[in-house]
């Protein structure tokens, strides 16, 4: 029987996940039905549950996105490392009655970077704006990388040095470069080789007050948001900086995905090429 997938979210309907994964599976040669699940606020637990024991074939997972993510990291029974240190889970696993979760954002923006934009993290100094749980789930992937600095800032000062401490004494990030945390007006004077926004500001179209400074010579700058040019990308690029938004990264987080639940990775190249010339 065809194992069944779904993303859960609110809102869903702008979601590209069943049209990627479908993608996925035509490569493959992966028998999967994936379909994209619209659930109320305060009904995400029996929404899973209800996409468990539903359908004709065995569920087998699920990806979830905004504003659930926190509530999977509670409802699963057991979690992997990146998820524990993300504090957050946007990938479930069905097994005999236990739920997996795991979080593939911080993977999937490494890959992009390294993979797709010839950007490899390793002995650059990186700015990350935000605290938030998107920039919480890509912190511990990006310190593994060995760069050589990594800076989070945010519009409040005690949150980015409160999370970054947090990071600094992980076991994992013991033998390499512990992170810093800065208020926007610490940003003065500095310079960074890799800024990535993990703000929600892309979304509502707010400016970032970041000085031009931050974004050094061959500076690649990367927004997390897809689909829309935003401030902070209009910002970089006047600048001088390289720029790049989020849909690498949500193409490359499903693959990861597909990668847990059925052993094979997917090519990315194609079905990246495929979104970019229908939006």
């Amino acid at each position: 029987m065809t194992d069944r997938y779904a993303v859960f979210g609110n809102p869903i309907g702008h979601s590209k996940s069943p049209r990627i994964h479908a993608m996925f599976a035509a490569q493959t040669g992966q028998d999967i039905s994936y379909e994209a699940i619209l659930v109320d606020k305060d009904s995400f637990p029996a929404a899973v549950d209800a996409f468990i024991a539903g359908g004709e074939g065995p569920a087998r997972g699920a990806n979830v996105t905004v504003p659930f993510k926190e509530e999977a990291f509670r409802l699963a029974t057991r979690r992997t490392a990146r998820a524990e240190a993300a504090g957050a889970v946007n990938t479930l696993s069905f097994d005999a009655g236990a739920i997996t979760g795991d979080n593939t954002d911080g993977a999937g923006l490494v890959r992009d970077l390294k993979n797709n934009l010839g950007c490899d993290p390793a002995g650059r100094r990186i700015l990350l704006l935000g605290a938030g749980g998107a920039a919480r789930g890509v912190i511990l992937p990006l310190l593994l990388e060995g760069p050589a600095e990594l800076v989070i800032a945010n519009r409040t000062e005690e949150t980015a040095a409160r999370l970054a401490l947090e990071f600094a004494r992980l076991p994992g990030c013991a033998i390499g470069v512990k992170p810093d945390g800065l208020g926007f007006p610490g940003l003065a004077g500095r310079q960074f080789d890799l800024v990535i926004n993990a703000t929600s500001a892309g979304l509502s179209g707010t400016a970032l007050p970041l000085p031009a400074c931050v974004f050094a010579p061959r500076c690649i700058a990367y927004e997390m948001v897809y689909g829309r040019e935003t401030p902070f990308m209009s910002q970089a690029r006047g600048a001088g900086a390289r720029v790049a938004d989020g849909l690498g990264m949500l193409v490359e987080q499903a693959a990861e995905a597909f990668f847990i639940w059925r052993g094979v990775r997917p090519r990315t190249a194609p079905v990246l090429a495929a979104l970019a010339k229908v939006p």
